[in-house]
């Protein structure tokens, strides 16, 4: 904003006019709690916010600023971060020793180790060279049902990518109680088109995308470590697994299949779906579908919402896990949110919609 924000919790949206970034100020600015303190971008810097998005008015139509780091420093406490994958690592160090908590949207600190992102973000690591060792060891990682207490504490957190957080919130119990074999997980994931982000991208245009859906990035996806990063740590040892991820038609939403191998082969479905109501019983942003009952996007369409469901295959030995999330909110803008809800002492789902439009 033009004039210092004297909130004590003060928010600084960077890369306002993206989709993760329009996401979090919708969420922002109907919060009880929070308020948008700065909002900068890099094309759209000197614009008025009411001319570039009249679709999402502020009521005093800030206009968006360039990136600066000793500007967001002043007017905010904490600054969400929705940035290409590359940049946040430019900006986060000398905002965290301005005393600024950040909660980063992009890839940049999802690694434990810098050496681990430099092998999986080849591109961005031949753009811009990095140093932030420490930092990287030390951010923690953003999924709220499973780091509530180091979240709250973290001075930078690294949001997890849309297909992990439905990936891992299905594999966690499952891995964490030793209930299924650490080897043989196969993932299979669809994605609608708001997946890619805002910028123009030829495979996402209506002709290309529309009656049509496709596999992509089949072999070395690069969620594909970060998924078995989380789960090695769970498990204790090296995770290996099948990540396939396809474009589907449809804006939003993500629905994700896994399928493992049970230890104990008398468990039944409804064993398992008591594992994941005792695990995420006090966890309202998670809601575990009755057996037989599948999930569908659009369920969740506009929600902080995971749906999960459960079902075992006697014939065969397998679990077959199911999730459906809003990749914008709980696999974006709505998980970062309850990050910035736990860092400030708030309920993890304070001010996030949790029932959606339908149809």
């Amino acid at each position: 904003m033009d004039q210092i924000n004297n909130n004590p919790n003060r928010v600084a949206v960077i890369g306002a006019s993206g989709y993760g970034g329009l996401q979090t100020i919708r969420l922002l600015k109907e919060h009880p709690f929070f308020q948008i303190s700065y909002l900068a971008g890099k094309k759209t810097a000197y614009t008025k916010w009411n001319e570039l998005c009249p679709f999402l008015y502020l009521d005093d139509n800030p206009t968006i600023q360039p990136i600066d780091i000793e500007k967001i420093a002043s007017t905010s406490d904490f600054a969400v971060l929705s940035l290409p994958n590359g940049l946040s690592s430019q900006l986060s160090p000398e905002l965290v020793d301005l005393n600024v908590r950040v909660i980063d949207l992009s890839a940049d600190y999802r690694y434990r180790s810098l050496d681990q992102w430099n092998k999986i973000y080849t591109k961005e690591t031949e753009e811009d060279i990095r140093n932030d060792y420490d930092l990287c060891s030390s951010a923690i990682y953003g999924l709220p049902e499973w780091n509530e207490q180091n979240i709250s504490k973290a001075k930078l957190v690294a949001s997890p990518g849309c297909f992990p957080t439905a990936s891992l919130l299905l594999l966690i119990p499952f891995l964490k109680q030793g209930l299924i074999e650490n080897d043989g997980i196969i993932i299979d994931a669809k994605s609608g088109t708001s997946g890619g982000g805002r910028e123009p991208k030829e495979h996402l245009l209506l002709s290309e995308a529309s009656e049509s859906i496709c596999p992509y990035g089949v072999i070395g996806h690069r969620h594909t470590s970060e998924i078995e990063q989380e789960l090695s740590l769970v498990s204790g040892t090296t995770i290996n697994l099948q990540f396939t991820p396809h474009l589907v038609p449809m804006v939003r939403g993500i629905l994700c299949t896994v399928y493992a191998r049970l230890r104990d082969p008398c468990l039944t479905a409804e064993d398992c779906k008591t594992v994941l109501e005792a695990i995420y019983r006090d966890h309202k942003s998670i809601e575990i579908l009755p057996v037989g009952t599948y999930p569908k996007t659009k369920w969740v369409r506009n929600t902080n919402k995971a749906l999960l469901s459960v079902q075992v295959d006697k014939r065969t030995g397998r679990i077959v896990l199911m999730s459906v999330i809003d990749n914008l909110l709980k696999g974006q803008a709505g998980q970062a949110i309850q990050s910035l809800n736990l860092m400030s002492g708030q309920s993890s789902e304070s001010g996030l919609p949790l029932n959606s439009y339908y149809p």
